[in-house]
Parts: C-alpha cells; structure tokens; sequence
C-alpha cells in the first residue's frame, strides 16, 4: 500500500478550523488559530465525498463539558450525512457514546483518553470498547509529544502526558484492538514548519496495522521526506498548508497520493 492523502475535518468552538495543537486549552475555550472556514463541515465532506477519498478524520476540539460541544456534534454529524461510510471520527469519544456516530454514519471512531486515562493504558476498557464496536471499526490515536528525547502518548487534547512510550513495542501491543492508528505530532500540529522526523521514522518500520501521521507537513520537499522516512506506506493527514485551509499546497495535487493519477512529489 502506497502513502495515500487522509483528509482532515477539525471542528472547534462549532466552526471548521485548523489551529496550532500545543495551543488547545479547555479552559476558555482557547486555540491558537491559523484559519477558520466560512464553510461548515458537510462542504468538506461533500468535497471529499465527490473525489473519492476514504479516511479522512473529523476532530472535535472541545470537551464534553463545553458550551460548544452540542454545536461541534452537530458540524460533525452534518459531515457524516454528507459522507455515509467515508470519513473517522474522533475526540470525546468513549464507551457511551461511539455506538451513536458509527450508527450516524462514520466508518471508525477514533479514541485516546478513554483508553489511556489516568496516564496509562486501561485494557479493560480498550477490550471493551472494542468487543462492543468491533475491531474494525477503532481507530487508536496514538497522539505524542516529545520528553526527554522519547515520545509519550499525550491525552485531553494533547494537553496530558501518559506514561506510555509512543514505540514499536506498544503499537504490537495494541494492534489487536484496532484496525488503524492515527499519529498526531503534537509539538510540530499547525506550524508547517516540518515534520517530526524521527516519529516518522519510527511509524515506516511498523507494518501490521495502517498508520496516518498527522503534523509539520507545510510543503511537497515535507511530502518527499515522510514518503522515504515512511518507506512508503505512511498515510499522511495535511492541515493548515493545504489550500482548502488557506495553506500553499494544492488539495487537488495531493488528494491523488497513492492513486495512479499521483504526482511526483
């Protein structure tokens, strides 16, 4: 499997955005942001939804416990409508309510905190979740940030460290579970400064499970580099530097990565 484009569809404070990720704060609602659309999520999902492109993620950026939460569902749910079996689902998402957005139409649910709450992996409610919903249907995120020169998985909108090293070793151990993983690198989400070089790395030697990496990706040189870094199998999310984003790098061009209409890069 060659590296395919997976769009991206985040939704905070009910508005389709692309922000700079070490930037979320629950608290006010805060986010740094590099563009907020005057479309809404269906327009998106429409838009994929005619090119053909699985995969793609939608990221609810607010707690649960936000007065925007009701508003971000609602963009979101408007996506899946638009796009029935094409698109994932993430942020918020636990035991009680995943049944409800796969029912909705998305194709996966994407989680983290449920299963590494506390800063550690909780297997009881991994199985769980994935006993109820069906391994095909999960998406683990395995979002990081980098500490003393290790990864770490980062939980609550990346705003927490766990204890779990973000390694080969603990994707075995969750392969399982799961169908995907989905790879935000955290400290570079948002800057299209360039991606996370040695994570990439890291993801191209593991090959039992599909593997999206999200982060840094602001030009088609950053393109080029995931592709080798990644050995070729690497999925790749691009945010803030694609033009349906306000960004430099033209969806129309990369929306063909691993089709047989691909454009060098």
């Amino acid at each position: 499997m060659k590296m395919q484009f997976r769009p991206c569809i985040d939704i905070h404070n009910g508005k389709v955005k692309q922000i700079v990720g070490g930037s979320l704060k629950d608290t006010g609602n805060q986010a740094k942001e590099n563009f907020v659309s005057e479309q809404d999520a269906a327009w998106y999902a429409s838009q994929y939804r005619k090119d053909g492109i699985h995969g793609g993620h939608i990221i609810l950026l607010n707690p649960e416990s936000s007065e925007y939460y009701a508003a971000d569902v609602a963009q979101a749910l408007g996506a899946l409508t638009a796009y029935p079996g094409g698109l994932q689902i993430g942020g918020g998402i636990h035991i009680g309510n995943a049944r409800r957005f796969l029912d909705a139409g998305a194709s996966h649910v994407i989680v983290t905190s449920y299963v590494f709450k506390d800063g550690k992996i909780h297997f009881d409610r991994l199985k769980a979740l994935s006993e109820l919903i069906g391994s095909e249907h999960l998406v683990l995120d395995l979002s990081c940030r980098k500490k003393d020169n290790d990864y770490y998985i980062v939980t609550d909108r990346w705003q927490k460290f766990t204890s779990v090293k973000m390694n080969l070793e603990t994707m075995e151990m969750l392969s399982p579970y799961c169908d995907e993983f989905l790879i935000h690198a955290v400290d570079v989400e948002g800057k299209a400064s360039g991606i996370e070089k040695p994570l990439a790395k890291l993801l191209g030697s593991f090959t039992a499970r599909p593997v999206t990496y999200a982060g840094g990706v602001g030009s088609f040189e950053d393109l080029r580099i995931l592709k080798e870094l990644g050995q070729n199998h690497i999925n790749v999310t691009i945010g803030s530097a694609l033009d349906l984003f306000g960004g430099p790098i033209p969806y129309e061009t990369v929306k063909y990565l691993g089709t047989e209409n691909e454009v060098e890069v």
